[in-house]
């Protein structure tokens, strides 16, 4: 296998026929003609290395008349990344060739792109909406589908600034909702079967004919279950307490996020990004904001680059607490172990709460550097925690719960993910490394100052539960290193490379920024035509894409077992729906 670097790669010459550079100004990446799309994406699997496929995003073109789907790729060896993409005229159902073939990490990607955008993924094994329900009229991501009540397509909309006349759809409609049903449809009169598809797809599983002749039910758990973390629901068919088939359903908590930051301006979606993992503001922030410093081409400070590793890190030290007392919960251990964490947790939510004036929604990033400068005390209390108490207290709650009898028999060999089933189904963060690869972002694609810090890419073996957890402590350890190295170097000076705007003006290209976020890989798409709001805001979201690989690690797993497998990836019902 060659391994050369993104830009030794020339597709064009290796596919004259139907591959081309783009040429757009601020663009990068191939082109390649639609029909070929699964023999170019094989070469560069298989060829060049590029054996990790991170993101699918779907982009109208509305004024140009054409659909686009764009495809980051990634060696899990490190290093930058390839964008290749595929263009099609415009029309009420595009047709594209799935991915799912060659980079079975694309199929809930695809089912998106479908979802809100109309794109059709032949070859696709399971094409139904996902984040919208069946009979949902139009798919809201094109650029000329207006909702009921439809205002303006970009904001701030005029009756509300300057004028501040705020008017809510709702009340526009005698029963108070924002709603229209399609031209000819009556709820009344209806017949049809929201769920069938999706039992049609359940259905779809081999059949084991060794052993008793049992019957196979049919079971829904959420999306109100209290296992499933939030409004998730997991539709599986069980022999017995065994699940021989599963598919996740998830868009009970959608609020069309991507749509809502296609209408804002840049700045405005800054507390938006906010809202997606909920518990991880701060890397949902940084993300965001590398991406548009992209497009803007401005780097922000020292002081403000030290900062945000810092509360990315403090972040990550808070996630991982809570995904481990949660695991804990879905094994059993009602909310004891939790607490435990929580506990610790609470102290990095102050710090948060000081820096940023807010514990969870800190909107704190800025394009070019960051909202405020560290409050006097701030940096003591840091210090306090990451030199003394955390080490301490992550040893403690460590020794309490690794060798416990119970979770090791329920974790250890339970939910296991292979490594190269990891690759393939694009699983990223602990998941991933969990199977025994070593893909840190931070390390494998530096971003911001991380290539000044020593610390380890944690990475465990056997693919379990147990090593999940196990892994999320020595990543935890990690990211104390970090912040005392950052600590101890922060320097002197601005937060922010730029005076401070109310709105931005960004030229027009593409970028893509992403940071290694506590659940993996968070990433933003931008496109921008040089107006105050993106032309395309889409979201790579960890949460969503690691739930590709939900249904093979829970094949042949008792239902109890399921449970834990899902606690394990750790998910977020903000950042699944979007």
């Amino acid at each position: 296998m060659t391994n050369p670097t993104p830009e030794a790669v020339n597709l064009a010459e290796r596919f004259p026929a139907f591959v081309s550079a783009e040429s757009r100004p601020g663009y990068r990446g191939w082109i390649i003609e639609p029909a070929h799309l699964l023999e170019v994406a094989t070469a560069l699997r298989d060829e060049f290395g590029f054996d990790y496929l991170s993101s699918v995003t779907g982009v109208d073109y509305l004024p140009d008349n054409k659909m686009e789907v764009v495809y980051h790729a990634f060696k899990t060896s490190g290093g930058p990344g390839l964008e290749f993409k595929i263009q099609m005229a415009r029309q009420d159902i595009v047709e594209a060739p799935s991915l799912v073939p060659v980079y079975p990490g694309a199929e809930l990607q695809e089912r998106e792109a479908w979802d809100l955008l109309g794109i059709k993924f032949t070859g696709h094994p399971d094409l139904r909406r996902i984040l919208m329900w069946e009979g949902f009229a139009g798919h809201p991501l094109r650029k000329d589908w207006k909702e009921p009540y439809f205002e303006e397509d970009i904001k701030p909309f005029k009756n509300r600034w300057p004028d501040g006349h705020i008017i809510q759809a709702e009340n526009k409609n005698p029963f108070g909702d924002n709603l229209a049903y399609p031209e000819g449809f009556d709820p009344e009169q209806a017949k049809f079967n929201p769920e069938e598809a999706l039992y049609d797809a359940l259905r779809k599983y081999q059949v084991n004919e060794v052993g008793l002749n049992t019957e196979h039910i049919l079971v829904n758990m959420g999306p109100h279950h209290p296992s499933t973390h939030g409004v998730f629901r997991m539709a599986v068919i069980l022999d017995g307490e065994t699940v021989v088939s599963l598919k996740p359903v998830m868009g009970y908590l959608h609020r069309n996020h991507e749509k809502i930051g296609e209408r804002n301006t840049y700045l405005m979606n800054m507390p938006y990004t906010d809202r997606l993992d909920y518990l991880a503001s701060m890397s949902n922030n940084f993300a965001y904001a590398l991406a548009v410093e992209k497009l803007m081409n401005i780097q922000p400070t020292e002081r403000a680059e030290y900062i945000r590793v810092i509360m990315a890190e403090m972040t990550r030290v808070a996630n991982h607490l809570w995904a481990i007392g949660f695991l804990l919960n879905d094994l059993g251990a009602y909310f004891t172990p939790m607490l435990y964490g929580q506990e610790e947790r609470e102290l990095i939510l102050d710090i948060f709460e000081a820096v940023s004036g807010s514990r969870m929604m800190c909107n704190y990033f800025r394009f070019g550097g960051v909202a405020r400068d560290l409050p006097d005390d701030a940096a003591r209390k840091i210090q306090e925690l990451f030199f003394e108490r955390f080490p301490r207290r992550v040893d403690e709650i460590e020794r309490l719960l690794s060798e416990n009898e119970i979770i090791r028999t329920r974790g250890i060999g339970q939910g296991v993910l292979s490594g190269e089933d990891a690759i393939r189904y694009s699983a990223a963060g602990p998941l991933l490394r969990a199977s025994g690869i070593p893909y840190d972002i931070r390390r494998a694609d530096p971003y911001s100052i991380y290539d000044r810090f020593e610390f380890d890419v944690a990475v465990r073996q056997n693919g379990d539960i147990y090593d999940r957890m196990m892994l999320r402590f020595e990543e935890v350890r990690q990211s104390i290193r970090i912040v005392q190295q950052a600590i101890k170097q922060l320097p002197k000076g601005p937060i922010t490379a730029v005076k401070p705007q109310y709105t931005v003006r960004v030229p027009p290209g593409e970028a893509y920024g992403r940071v290694e976020g506590p659940k993996g890989e968070l990433g933003f798409y931008i496109v921008s035509n040089g107006k105050a709001n993106p032309w395309r805001y889409h979201v790579r979201a960890p949460s969503f894409i690691n739930l590709t690989a939900f249904e093979p690690m829970s094949i042949g797993q008792k239902i109890a077992d399921v449970v834990a497998i899902l606690g394990s990836i750790d998910i977020v019902l903000g950042e699944v729906d979007r």
